[in-house]
């Protein structure tokens, strides 16, 4: 298992129990074998639902974990393969398999591994423009999904209280409607801290859920430092 997917996971984890006053401890070991056994993907989303079955308590983690787990895989898993492996047909089948799996937090931990390739640091102008090219012609389907973060951007700037009283006021797209808070307090804060946890215990109308999610993501982007 990737180590820094590791560390999030556990962070995230630990949150969401703190929050929720569920216990983590079994759920964070079971999660912790299925992504470090060496299986094919497939075989580990099976085990990987298992998992999330017998805890209905985390349920509305299973989705930003699966994202999880294709991270890990790009990051540690793919390395054991043909290196050509991405662009096999294998794969190609997997991804259709799997199309509907996931949220749209795949993109921004792809995009933080890209800032810390290019050693940059993650801004949301950055990542819809750069990395998702919501303004090329060809990429209008980014566009419409991201559309929320788009024409909300100078939220960044504001506070946690103002992103999530905004996010109760607007009408969110599926994609975005869970994922918008914590999106955007990340982009406000980039770095874990105390003080943003505390603000969205207090503000959020989802706190558990945007408390795990923003806690994963500024772990991953920590991953380095």
């Amino acid at each position: 298992m990737d180590n820094h997917v590791k560390v999030a996971l556990i962070a995230s984890l630990d949150k969401f129990a703190e929050v929720s006053g569920n216990d983590s401890v079994k759920l964070e070991e079971d999660l912790v074998e299925v992504f470090s056994k060496d299986l094919g993907f497939l075989e580990k989303v099976a085990e990987f639902d298992e998992v999330f079955d017998e805890r209905p308590a985390f349920e509305e983690l299973r989705e930003v974990f699966f994202d999880l787990l294709m991270i890990n895989f790009f990051a540690n898993d793919v390395q054991k393969l043909e290196e050509d492996y991405l662009d096999s047909e294998e794969w190609s089948d997997i991804e259709e398999d799997t199309i509907d799996r996931g949220t749209e937090l795949l993109n921004l931990l792809l995009y933080i591994n890209e800032c810390h390739d290019e050693d940059i640091k993650p801004e949301l102008g950055d990542f819809l423009k750069e990395f998702l090219l919501v303004e090329e012609d060809e990429f209008q389907d980014e566009f419409h999904i991201y559309e929320d973060l788009i024409s909300n951007q100078q939220l960044v700037e504001s506070s946690v209280e103002d992103i999530c009283s905004h996010a109760g006021m607007i009408d969110l797209s599926e994609e975005m409607e869970e994922l918008f808070v914590p999106f955007m307090v990340f982009f406000h804060e980039p770095a874990a801290t105390v003080q943003i946890v505390k603000e969205l215990d207090e503000f959020s109308a989802n706190k558990e859920f945007d408390i795990a999610v923003y806690t994963l993501i500024a772990n991953f982007n920590n991953k380095l430092n």
